[in-house]
């Protein structure tokens, strides 16, 4: 999938903390969610499909990727 990610806005969580790497989350068109990496802006990104995306998000939040 190619998606245009000029114009994207994108944005850190708030609690991320400034003097964190982190990833980024931009929402783009179609519903679509990219991630990036904070100190890589111009590197690869991830695009998720909605499905895919809300997938993701539950998974986190029900603690699928706690260690």
């Amino acid at each position: 999938m190619n998606v245009d990610l000029s114009g994207a806005q994108w944005f850190k969580s708030s609690r991320s903390d400034a003097t964190k790497e982190c990833v980024e989350v931009a929402f783009l068109n179609d519903d679509h969610v990219g991630v990036r990496d904070s100190k890589n802006p111009t590197g690869p990104a991830l695009v998720f499909a909605p499905g895919a995306w809300d997938t993701f998000t539950a998974a986190v939040i029900a603690g699928g990727f706690n260690r």
